[in-house]
């Protein structure tokens, strides 16, 4: 990285960046996509969660995205990705701060995400952030509408 890509600026996540936001989460190991993440899932996303979810970018290139939202008692992390090349920079710890800043707001005190059980340099990523690994829990899923994966 040269220094002019070292300027990262965190701004809302727009639906208009829906494209290269999906580019980037298809890009990263670790994100699991399904049906659930469609253009107009996420714009419903992002309009029953406003000011939640949030990008990074370098000039005109995206090199980051988290989408976060609650359900009016718990915070949720969803997709937290980050352009290989621009890892370990703090540019996915101050996309989290962001999004724990938007909960924090809105009067939520406690944040949950979903990672898979062989996502290790993510796990790493997010115990270094001070997040812990429940052992406690695990999650079940159902299938309400055929032909979304879960």
């Amino acid at each position: 990285m040269n220094d002019q890509t070292r300027i990262i600026s965190i701004s809302p996540f727009s639906i208009a960046m829906y494209d290269a936001v999906y580019d980037l989460w298809q890009r990263c190991e670790g994100v699991g996509l399904s049906g659930s993440d469609s253009l107009q899932n996420i714009a419903a996303y992002l309009d029953r969660n406003p000011s939640m979810s949030f990008v990074a970018t370098t000039g005109e290139h995206l090199v980051g995205a988290i989408l976060c939202g609650h359900d009016g008692r718990r915070g949720y992390i969803h997709h937290l990705a980050v352009e290989e090349n621009y890892r370990c920079c703090g540019i996915g710890r101050r996309l989290v701060e962001r999004a724990l800043s938007a909960l924090r707001a809105e009067g939520i005190q406690k944040c949950h995400l979903f990672i898979f059980h062989k996502n290790e340099p993510g796990i790493r990523f997010w115990q270094k952030i001070g997040w812990t690994f429940r052992q406690d829990i695990r999650v079940m899923s159902t299938q309400i509408v055929e032909g979304n994966d879960l």
